[in-house]
């Protein structure tokens, strides 16, 4: 840090010795040298390496239990048992960290496609490069929109704000000249202005890495605090029967040693322990299929926000419209053309040089004048409070301020109206007259802003103060048609479940016919802004719930509404703009397009490659079938991983013998796992992405007590048979009760994958169906071959094999009816 401040601080001349750069930059080839010795500007963590994800794995309590258990079995004279559990181990862990690898790369890559540049200067020239590659020595362009991509020292600026409150958490933006306060940190945002910078520390050398370090802290989505529940409660169920299991074998039946490894073998079958695995498959292999369909996932945690959204917050201006604005009116107090409204609104378009804005291009590309006569003196920049910006220009030795903005915000800082070329004070029938022009021109559908002029006193610097006592010049109007497309992209959204709630800065008529032509019912009263901003938190609340449009709001306004609708909802911001940022940032799930400006890229999870509400759609469907497929996972596993625990906790009481050896548990497992694999390629049935998903814990133990129980019955049924009624050696009933178990637990996904009757009404992928089968083959081969020896299985005659046949037809049947039941049951619940 004193580093920096020496550099703040030295005279230009001096700091450009010091870093070795000039005001036309660096050339390619040293900033290429320069990269090499600083690395990449990035202060992301670094990626795990194959290394430490091995030894992530390795130090997981379970597996560092395994290991013991092994190297004790090993010293007590098992080695055959010893080498199977490093065997099985090993297995688990390759496929545990090919698909783990496999799914970050997937990610890294999905993350380079919405990369965010900087314009620098390099050997004289404009350009625009990755963030990434910037290095200390570089000039730098920064202008509103831009995120500031390095810690910089300013070189020059004019009305340049910044927001700094992610970083310092001053809440308004603080201005930033090449004097004093000439510190840009990476991570704030340009609000307003222009400036020229040159970039002092990159990566983990700015101030921004070291409050990253000190602050920093994973946001949980809904669907992970539901998974984290779900956790505690197999955590607990575990501890209770892992325990009642080891103390009925250790002081009833068996060894302590053989105990506790049966013991530990049976939490390693309870505990889903490919959940990690099979949640980041799933992500990944979602973020795939929806960066096909035009939605790019920064952050694959956010799927599970994205399919559980249940309310969508939009800007209105280029989400709903086109964003194609066009100058329609410019008009006087009376609604009639008036050519110098337009020549002052061209002279303020022109001459101000802070937040690039489509209102600003569509006033110069309409009609080119001549404004050679006019020298421009100072412009105060526009800002989210004042909603107007204002120039200063010069005409025949006579000043003259300028101001443009929002209707409200321009009437209410006039005292006088220019009327037929006269000046009149604003009594109540002249504002009236105003207004009613104003509104007028607004319910057809137009943007319409409005036009102040005053002459100015002469000095050297205005300030917003001088913004007073000036005179209300006229109106001009703007189109942004409606998308056609957005028309079906609001029914598809809304039949999915996801209630649409229009938040702009634009006013309540111009709204109003957006709404009207898109066929999107307003509900409740339009709330404004400044109604807004007299609510108490509690009372916004209740008004966000019954209302679903909102006009001429502040950024802070937007803010407010999205972290009251939080309280009940998952909900999405979708926006591009400057002012949107907080929002998108605030939300469950921001979102924004590639065409944004860089604070809005930054901010959002999720990027849609065009700004069209129907790619938006397919992205949430795609979030549903990614939480859908990874509670299948979770549905399996407890209906079969519970039924087995119960079972042997009942089976530990009268059985004079270990239901399975600690080996055929973990080869059970292992075998168990790899059929979960292709979970993350299985089809979703249409019915049910129709509707947000959430992880439900409450559900799933329910499921778990139920379908668990019909699991541990029919093991109990297999015990029965083998134990006293076919009186089978200790082997054969392991041997047993290891087909029947793997058979039940793996084709069970078949019936609990869907509401519906499987194959008919619901066809699983082809992939998973061949990956299932292809283990229940795979058990048997372990039996009846050679290999079957090591783990002390014996080979079931014909009459056995169809007695376990027969019992696994009867659990999935029993299975298949009480699925009807159970949904049948939860539904009138609901």
């Amino acid at each position: 840090m004193n580093e920096i401040k020496e550099l703040l601080s030295i005279p230009l001349e001096e700091l450009y010795k010091k870093l070795e750069t000039s005001e036309n930059g660096l050339s390619e080839e040293e900033a290429k040298r320069r990269l090499e010795i600083y690395g990449f500007n990035e202060v992301k963590k670094k990626r795990i390496t194959l290394f430490q994800m091995l030894l992530l794995y390795i130090f997981n309590p379970i597996i560092l239990l395994l290991l013991f258990a092994s190297i004790l079995s090993f010293f007590l004279g098992e080695k055959i048992d010893a080498m199977i559990i490093l065997t099985i181990i090993g297995i688990s862990l390759a496929l545990d960290l090919i698909q783990e690898h496999k799914a970050s790369k997937a990610a890294e890559m999905l993350k380079e496609r919405v990369s965010v540049t900087a314009t620098v200067i390099r050997e004289g020239k404009r350009r625009e490069v990755k963030v990434k590659e910037l290095v200390p020595g570089d000039i730098i362009v920064l202008s509103a929109g831009d995120i500031v991509p390095a810690d910089c020292r300013v070189i020059s600026a004019k009305d340049f704000f910044v927001d700094e409150s992610s970083l310092t958490g001053e809440s308004y933006p603080v201005e930033k000249d090449a004097t004093k306060n000439n510190l840009l940190m990476m991570g704030s945002s340009v609000m307003s202005g222009s400036a020229i910078a040159v970039v002092i520390a990159t990566g983990t050398k700015t101030e921004y890495w070291e409050i990253v370090k000190s602050v920093e802290k994973t946001t949980e989505t809904e669907f992970e605090r539901s998974l984290r529940r779900f956790g505690y409660m197999i955590l607990q169920v575990s501890f209770v029967l892992i325990i009642f299991v080891f103390a009925v074998n250790a002081f009833f039946k068996r060894s302590i040693i053989e105990s506790l490894l049966f013991s530990i073998a049976l939490a390693v079958g309870l505990t889903p322990s490919l959940l990690p695995l099979i949640l980041t498959l799933n992500l990944s292999s979602g973020a795939i299929r929806m960066s096909k369909k035009g939605t790019i996932v920064k952050k694959l945690s956010s799927i599970q926000n994205f399919g559980s959204m249940d309310v969508l917050c939009v800007d209105k201006t280029g989400t709903l419209t086109q964003n194609k604005i066009t100058l329609v009116k410019y008009v006087d107090v009376n609604g009639k053309e008036d050519e110098k409204v337009l020549l002052y609104s061209y002279l303020n378009a022109s001459y101000q040089t802070g937040m690039k804005n489509p209102l600003d291009e569509a006033i110069i590309e309409y009609k080119k004048l001549d404004i050679s006569n006019f020298k421009k003196i100072d412009e105060i920049p526009f800002d989210y409070v004042r909603r107007r910006v204002s120039v200063v220009v010069e005409n025949n030795g006579k000043r003259i301020l300028i101001t443009k903005g929002a209707f409200e915000s321009i009437i209410s800082i006039c005292d006088r109206a220019v009327i037929d070329g006269n000046e009149v004070e604003i009594s109540e029938e002249v504002r009236k007259k105003i207004e009613n022009t104003y509104r007028e021109i607004s319910s057809q559908g137009f943007r319409v802003l409005g036009l102040a002029i005053k002459e100015a006193e002469t000095k050297d610097l205005y300030t917003k103060e001088d913004e007073k006592e000036m005179s209300f010049f006229g109106l001009i109007a703007f189109y942004d048609p409606p998308k056609e497309s957005a028309i079906e992209a609001i029914k598809l959204i809304e039949e999915a479940g996801i209630e649409i709630k229009i938040l702009t800065g634009d006013d309540e008529f111009v709204t109003k016919k957006v709404c009207e032509v898109l066929g999107f019912k307003i509900k409740g009263k339009i709330i404004h802004g400044e109604d807004i901003s007299k609510m108490t938190d509690e009372a916004l609340e209740r008004v966000v719930e019954k209302s679903n449009v909102f006009v001429r709001l502040s950024p802070t306004q937007k803010n407010r509404i999205v972290n009251a609708l939080r309280k009940r909802h998952v909900v999405g911001f979708l926006g591009d703009g400057v002012n949107d940022a907080p929002s998108i940032k605030q939300a469950d799930i921001g979102i924004s397009v590639e065409n944004a400006v860089d604070v809005a890229k930054e901010a959002a999870d999720i990027i849609l490659t065009t700004n069209d509400l129907k790619v938006l759609y397919d992205g949430v469907i795609e979030g549903r079938k990614t939480i859908e497929n990874t509670e299948k996972y979770i549905k399996m596993g407890i209906s079969s991983n519970f039924g087995n625990m119960l079972s042997v906790s009942i089976g530990s009481i009268f059985l004079p013998f270990l239901p399975m050896l600690p080996t055929q548990i973990l080869l059970n497992n292992l075998l168990y796992d790899v059929s979960q694999l292709s979970l993350p390629l299985d089809n979703v049935d249409s019915e049910v992405v129709r509707k947000p998903k959430r992880l439900n814990t409450d559900f799933l133990k329910k499921f778990m007590l139920v379908f668990g129980s019909i699991s541990s019955i029919f093991d109990l049924i297999v015990f029965i048979t083998f134990l006293f009624i076919l009186k089978a050696s200790e082997h054969t009933f392991q041997t047993a009760w290891f087909l029947e178990s793997l058979a039940t637990q793996t084709l069970v996904i078949f019936l609990i994958r869907s509401k519906v009757v499987p194959f008919f009404e619901s066809k699983p992928s082809k992939i998973l169906v061949a990956n299932i089968i292809s283990v229940v083959v795979l058990a048997i081969f372990f039996v009846y071959s050679p290999i079957g020896t090591l783990f002390k299985f014996e080979s079931l005659n014909i009459s056995m094999v169809l007695i376990i046949s027969l019992i696994v037809a009867s659990y999935l049947l029993t299975v298949e009816i009480a699925k009807m039941i159970f949904y049948r049951k939860i539904k009138d619940e609901s």
